[in-house]
C-alpha cells in the first residue's frame, strides 16, 4: 500500500521559485529510484529529474541549471527545487517510484500531480 503524496505545487511569478516534495510512505523508499516527471496541456509526459538509490542525478536539457533534485531517505521523501521559472515550466509534475533489478521493474509507483503555473 505505496502511497505518493505530493505538494509544493502553485502559481509563481517567473523568476521565481518552488520546491516540490514527494513522501513516499512505503518501506523501500531507501532503495528506490525516484524522479519527476510533467505533463503540460496537449503534451505528453515527459522526464524532469531522477535521483538514484545512490544519490546519482540526471536533467532534463531544458532544466539543467535551474533544477535540483534530492532525497532524505531518514524521512521517505524526494524534492524538486526549481528556480528561475519561465512560463514554459508551466505543467502537472508527478512524483514517480521504482525499483529495478534483474533487468525488470519490480515495482512502479505514482503520484497523484501537483500542478505548477508559472505566469509572465
Amino acid at each position: 500500500q505505496v502511497q505518493l503524496v505530493e505538494s509544493g505545487g502553485g502559481l509563481v511569478q517567473a523568476g521565481g521559485s518552488l520546491r516540490l516534495s514527494c513522501v513516499a510512505s512505503g518501506s523501500i523508499f531507501r532503495i528506490s529510484d525516484m524522479c519527476w516527471y510533467r505533463q503540460a496541456p496537449g503534451k505528453q509526459r515527459a522526464l524532469v529529474a531522477d535521483i538514484t538509490r545512490g544519490g546519482s542525478t540526471n536533467y532534463a536539457d531544458s532544466v539543467k541549471g535551474r533544477f535540483t533534485i534530492s532525497r532524505d531517505n531518514a524521512e521517505n521523501t524526494v524534492y524538486l527545487q526549481m528556480n528561475s521559472l519561465k512560463p514554459e515550466d508551466t505543467a502537472v509534475y508527478y512524483c514517480h517510484q521504482s525499483g529495478t533489478g534483474q533487468l525488470k521493474t519490480w515495482y512502479d509507483y505514482w503520484g497523484q500531480g501537483t500542478q505548477v503555473t508559472v505566469s509572465s
